[in-house]
């Protein structure tokens, strides 16, 4: 079992916990304000998937301008 490391926030972390705040942000807005909402969590789930085919992610380029590190750039 793989457990990632708790004890400290790095982009990677920060990252899915946007997605999932995203996520269940839309999908609550979807089922109780408007169906509408639904398109919240289908352009996260598209961002996702975009990220695993080309290595490129949005919240990765603003967070790495906030200042936010890496996991790897951490270790090293």
């Amino acid at each position: 079992m793989y457990l990632a490391r708790t004890d400290i926030w790095y982009m990677e972390r920060i990252i899915w916990l946007i997605a999932g705040i995203v996520i269940l942000t839309g999908t609550i807005l979807g089922l109780f304000v408007n169906k509408y909402w639904f398109a919240l969590p289908l352009l996260a789930g598209i961002n996702m998937v975009v990220f695993a085919l080309t290595g490129f992610c949005p919240m990765a380029v603003l967070l790495s301008k906030l200042g936010i590190k890496s996991i790897a750039s951490r270790t090293q």
